[in-house]
């Protein structure tokens, strides 16, 4: 055989090999192709093939496992048994930008679906190979390093620690400050995952300088940096007050309000959940929101948005009313209480439900005038009906309860209370009974309005046990009324009535 044709073997084997990685790349992309792949042994194929001479071999080699440990978990597993793991780190430091990304993105793949998998790339050295990569000069693997990192931080607070000593933290911080927009999404992304877990972890990130950074781009043009840079923003301000002020600080507010009627879902979402992490720590937090025009801001976000995406700005309310009767006060007059009141009806969620009863609970519990407010919006026999029906949640019940004691003990405004006499069950009713026994005494024109429209004849109806709370407000309020006019309403009154006319015998 001449050299001409000993080489073209080569050639031919080369070809093949092209055609085969590229091939099962493109076939992996796919989900419907991935069972039959990984019957036919494609892991150990594709394996020696991340050590073949010809780099785009290498890297199509590596794109195409990562595609299928992106997959599901048992294939990522399958990529850990095969040893491949090693190989992959030793090339992040050795091969060029392509393979490099393509490895990171098989490293990312693998860690996204368990701490345990999360684990397995940690244990074979990534960590050191992905932070030495956010510091290429090319913004591709940049980004690839990044995202691996924070899918790897976003387990548990171990992993996120290990992600910080390897020292990422700094360099991705200035990752935020690169010009590229997918560096910036991605590496804020990481960010928002390490400092989720505790509040040792955000005070590493905010010792990086990472809130000036973060906050310089609270109102970029782009929906998906936003939404990572308010994800961050209020993963670091959940955990304590003081990360709260510094984000606060940063002088945030009240630009960001805007925000909240981003045409984007998830920025509207993310600024009023990182609203409500400020407010929830003290009222010196939710007055300076307050002031900044905030609560009135997430009232129109309740009114205007639906499920989940509700839910951080209902909370929000809820947790700035239950500060003190000043900032309760707040939302009554930016009509906090309506939109609770329609999210209360609306909502087909039972957890979002549970929400809006709690945040409604905190709003009335303060005085008789906030619980007249709560109650004047037709909320009581709402949290009632919420109480009672049969199929709410163990936690909708709950909160719905808490809510109607916490409202009906402060509440005197008698209109609002009159159709739970018909409704409530006994252990409602008696704070129901109980808040009449209070006002009756002192308000004849109530006493009277209370005998037209039924209310003293449905008390007389009441089986309250002798000596209980409920049997002495009874009392209570049959004392402000004369003895005829009780016996007249009391059951069977009529009958003894009847039965005397029968007995009467006229006089000649």
């Amino acid at each position: 055989m001449s050299q001409r044709q000993v080489l073209q073997v080569f050639e031919q084997y080369q070809k093949a090999r092209t055609q085969f990685v590229q091939t099962v790349a493109e076939l992996a992309s796919r989900p419907q192709n991935i069972e039959t792949l990984q019957n036919a042994g494609v892991m150990s194929l594709l394996r020696p093939l991340l050590l073949d001479i010809v780099p785009t071999i290498q890297q199509t080699a590596a794109l195409a496992l990562g595609r299928l440990a992106n997959y599901n978990d048992d294939l990522a597993e399958a990529v850990v048994k095969g040893d491949i793991l090693p190989q992959l780190v030793y090339s992040l430091a050795e091969q060029n930008r392509f393979y490099k990304k393509a490895a990171a993105f098989v490293l990312r793949a693998v860690a996204k679906h368990s701490p345990q998998l999360g684990q397995s790339v940690v244990d074979c050295g990534a960590l050191d190979a992905l932070v030495i990569c956010l510091e290429e000069f090319d913004p591709g693997v940049k980004e690839a390093a990044a995202w691996a990192l924070g899918y790897i931080a976003r387990h548990n607070a171990e992993l996120a620690q290990a992600v910080v000593d390897a020292g990422a933290v700094p360099l991705l911080v200035l990752c935020i400050q690169e010009p590229e927009l997918s560096l910036k999404r991605v590496a804020a992304s990481a960010l928002s995952d390490i400092c989720k877990h505790s509040p040792e972890l955000a005070q590493t990130v905010v010792d990086a300088g990472a809130i000036a950074h973060l906050a310089q781009m609270v109102l970029n043009p782009d929906a998906k940096l936003k939404r990572q840079v308010f994800s961050a923003l209020s993963q670091i301000a959940k955990h304590s007050v003081d990360l709260a002020e510094m984000v606060v600080e940063a002088e945030i507010f009240p630009a960001v309000l805007t925000c909240l009627k981003d045409q984007d879902e998830y920025v509207r979402k993310n600024v009023a959940t990182l609203i409500r992490e400020i407010v929830k720590h003290t009222p010196e937090l939710a007055q300076l929101i307050v002031n900044a025009g905030g609560v009135a801001a997430v009232v129109d976000y309740v009114g205007d948005s639906k499920g989940n995406v509700r839910l951080p700005g209902i909370m929000m309310l809820g947790y700035v009313a239950a500060h003190s009767e000043n900032l309760a006060m707040a939302v009554i007059v930016s009509k906090g209480v309506v939109q609770l009141a329609i999210a209360l009806s609306e909502e087909p969620e039972d957890h979002i439900q549970a929400a809006a009863a709690w945040a409604l609970g905190q709003i009335g519990r303060h005085t008789p005038e906030h619980a007249k407010a709560v109650a004047v919006a037709n909320v009581l026999p709402k949290l009632l009906h919420c109480y009672l029906r049969a199929d709410s949640s163990e936690d909708l019940q709950t909160k719905s309860k808490k809510a109607l004691k916490n409202i009906l003990q402060k509440c005197v405004h008698l209109p609002a209370l009159e159709p739970l006499l018909h409704d409530a069950p006994p252990n409602i009713l008696k704070h129901v009974v109980g808040q009449f026994s209070k006002v009756l005494p002192h308000d004849s024109k109530a006493r009277r309005l209370f005998v037209t429209s039924g209310g003293l004849k449905k008390i007389q109806e009441i089986k309250a046990d002798p000596g209980s709370a409920l049997a002495e407000y009874i009392n209570t309020i049959n004392n402000c009324y004369p003895e005829e006019i009780v016996k007249y309403y009391s059951p069977g009154y009529s009958d003894t009535l009847l039965d005397r006319v029968e007995s009467y015998m006229p006089q000649d």
